[in-house]
């Protein structure tokens, strides 16, 4: 079950970025900054991640350049903690 809830976060908040990039470039309404890291937060932070490589969106601002990957490393230990331990 948590590979699904993981799986499925991660692919949201790659998506997420990827639209909010898109709505930036067309001027619309975008997707908060507080949503995209509440997403990395719960879980979606490899999602996050790969989404700012490949989109290359929030790469300049410093809470989401230094957040995400931190948030994925926390993520990490705490799933190799649980799971691996």
């Amino acid at each position: 079950m948590l590979c699904w809830y993981l799986l499925i976060i991660n692919l949201v908040a790659f998506v997420c970025y990827g639209v909010d990039k898109l709505m930036a470039k067309r001027n619309a309404r975008r997707i908060s900054e507080l949503a995209l890291l509440l997403l990395a937060l719960l879980g979606g932070s490899v999602g996050a991640w790969l989404g700012m490589q490949v989109w290359r969106h929030k790469t300049k601002h410093a809470k989401f350049r230094f957040g995400v990957p931190i948030l994925l490393l926390l993520q990490a230990a705490l799933y190799w903690w649980i799971i691996v331990r």
